[in-house]
């Protein structure tokens, strides 16, 4: 027997479990299939949770719970040398929190569960085919299922994406990279304990329940992912090139792995979607991996939702790709070049005593620094904008400080549009909210689901925002 729902989404890990809620929250019938009969902790691979996704945590209500359960650090490292001062940030979390990534998956999953989604565990999927109206999927497990689109949150090896021809092109940029988690007897001073010298890298950052996980590279290491690893070879790289193994002892397990740069050619073929790692890998440099793939599904969420509720054309899940390939793609290029950064420290120690001396002045009067700490926190994404717009159309929307006390991020947690203008030219619809700003500002904005601007006028120009409304999904119940 086939099971059926609106959308199926396959792989339970952030990226799928932010999404599946925010489908049943708006009234979508969603499924949710997982590969794993049980989630597993030590499997966490993302610890930094930045500030966009923060703010996209907020407009669900689950931020300030996740910000209780890590370690907050305003300020980070790249290359060794040069930092990042997120405390510049305009935004309710100038930092990036420390936290392993089951605490997010544990928040969004209760969330889902609350929302309706029916998750079914041990379901391999095995077999995807397109019909003209819905897409059916075979796995090893359960059985059959049944939807009108399915989304691939299933990870690097996707089954959905090999399964529906989308190819995967990209190398892999560093091997041998030795990880474990590890108690330690000397807790380090810093939320993240990192560095890169000739040695190659090493970095211990913090589960919260007094384990830690360890990472290490030495430089020019090619082994394979099943060369034997054992603790004290990590133990070594940690003291070359952090000063100190901080006591590391009783590892609960300890392995090797190696980190792609892949981009899915197209994020949709028909009514099958890819969003997270599905859709783009890279090295853990800057966290950007989770980060990604949370910020996907937001943008994904709210157009999936209005396309099966009947209030948008397909076309609308075209923007989709259409804004969010260049956001993997340069996701790929930042975490890049951090690992290039990296790996180039052992080329050479007069390079290495170089960049020791340049950096820090490049951390305190660049404006290239700046636009690395907008770009690596999430703040400063912006998506295209049609041409003659608003010069803000697209950009992502500060949480501003609305009438009656109320916050922006607050509002949008209904899932609908939201006007900010102090007039009321146009009635509020079940898609659309008006609220009214607290100070002086003047501007008319549209602000869609997902915190970024939809349309904007300086002013109320009520035939344009009439138009727009009709463009897209709110203008009526």
């Amino acid at each position: 027997m086939t099971e059926a729902a609106d959308v199926l989404v396959v792989g339970a890990g952030p990226t799928g479990l932010l999404l599946a809620g925010d489908l049943a929250t708006a009234g979508v019938r969603v499924t949710l299939l997982e590969r794993r009969e049980h989630a597993d902790a030590n499997m966490t691979r993302a610890f930094a949770v930045h500030a966009r996704t923060l703010e996209v945590l907020d407009a669900r209500g689950l931020a300030d719970e996740l910000v209780a359960l890590g370690r907050t650090a305003p300020v980070v490292g790249v290359f060794g040398k040069l930092e990042l001062h997120l405390h510049r940030l305009r935004t309710r979390f100038p930092f990036v929190l420390i936290t392993p990534q089951y605490n997010v998956e544990a928040l969004l999953e209760r969330r889902a569960l609350a929302a309706g989604v029916r998750i079914v565990r041990g379901a391999e999927v095995v077999g995807v085919r397109q019909r003209a109206d819905a897409v059916e999927v075979e796995t090893a497990g359960p059985g059959s299922f049944s939807a009108r689109y399915l989304v691939g949150c299933d990870g690097v090896r996707s089954a959905v994406r090999g399964l529906t021809g989308i190819d995967f092109p990209g190398r892999s940029v560093v091997r041998s990279v030795m990880l474990a988690d590890v108690r330690l007897k000397d807790v380090p001073v810093d939320a993240v304990t990192t560095n890169a010298n000739e040695h190659g890298f090493a970095s211990l950052v913090p589960f919260g329940d007094g384990w830690y996980r360890a990472i290490g590279w030495v430089a020019g290491d090619e082994r394979s992912d099943d060369a034997p690893v054992v603790a004290e070879e990590l133990a070594e790289q940690l003291r070359r090139v952090l000063g100190s193994d901080y006591g590391m002892h009783d590892p609960r397990w300890i392995s090797r792995f190696h980190s792609d740069e892949r981009q899915a050619v197209r994020y949709r073929e028909g009514r099958v979607l890819l969003a997270g790692d599905a859709a783009h890998v890279h090295s853990p440099a800057g966290g950007m991996g989770m980060n990604t793939g949370l910020q996907d599904a937001a943008n994904l969420g709210w157009k999936l939702a209005a396309v099966v509720r009947g209030r948008a054309g397909e076309a609308l899940l075209d923007s989709y790709e259409q804004e969010r390939h260049p956001v993997g793609k340069q996701a790929l290029r930042i975490s890049g070049a951090i690992t290039r950064g990296v790996l180039g420290t052992r080329r050479s120690s007069r390079v290495g005593r170089l960049r020791g001396l340049v950096m820090p002045a490049v951390s305190r009067f660049s404006s290239a620094t700046l636009l690395g700490e907008r770009l690596l926190s999430g703040i400063g994404i912006s998506y295209p904008a049609p041409r003659g717009s608003h010069r803000l159309t697209g950009r992502r929307v500060p949480d501003l400080r609305l009438a009656g006390g109320q916050r922006l991020y607050d509002v949008l947690r209904a899932g609908r549009f939201v006007l900010i203008t102090r007039d009321r030219p146009v009635p509020e619809t079940r898609w659309l909210q008006l609220a009214a700003p607290a100070g002086n500002l003047r501007t008319t904005l549209l602000v869609r689901p997902d915190g970024h601007i939809a349309w904007a006028a300086d002013g109320l120009d009520t035939e344009g925002l009439r138009a727009e409304l009709e463009r897209w999904p709110v203008a009526a119940d």
